[in-house]
């Protein structure tokens, strides 16, 4: 099993900046995908940002050359660094983590998920 903790969300003002972590811990050798999704009431969790143990990423076109997805294997860690945030930012943010794929953003695809972190950001 493994187990996925996310952190470091909060308010900012639009404009603003912030860092999301998640730690991972267990079986993590066992994780290949990990990525970034949030989600606002009443629509479908939709994927951010992605990465794969290997390297390579993928984000969604909204959040191209703002948000930076970036992961530390030796620290079982992944980080979401949001820049230029924008109050359609605003949702709260859950770290997954899958096994046997490298890739995916299909939410049902991924084994672990994090609690999720609230990101709010003010016009």
């Amino acid at each position: 099993q493994v187990q996925l903790v996310e952190s470091g969300g909060g308010l900012v003002q639009a404009g603003g900046s912030l860092r999301l972590s998640c730690a991972a811990s267990g079986r993590t050798s066992s994780i290949n995908a990990m990525g970034w999704f949030r989600q606002t009431p009443g629509k479908e969790r939709e994927l951010v940002a992605a990465t794969a143990r290997s390297g390579g990423f993928y984000y969604t076109d909204s959040v191209k050359g703002r948000f930076t997805i970036s992961r530390d294997n030796a620290k079982n860690t992944m980080y979401l660094q949001m820049n230029s945030l924008k109050p359609e930012d605003t949702a709260v943010y859950y770290c997954a983590g899958g096994e046997g794929f490298s890739y995916s953003d299909y939410p049902v695809a991924y084994d672990y998920w994090g609690q999720g972190t609230q990101v709010t950001v003010s016009s």
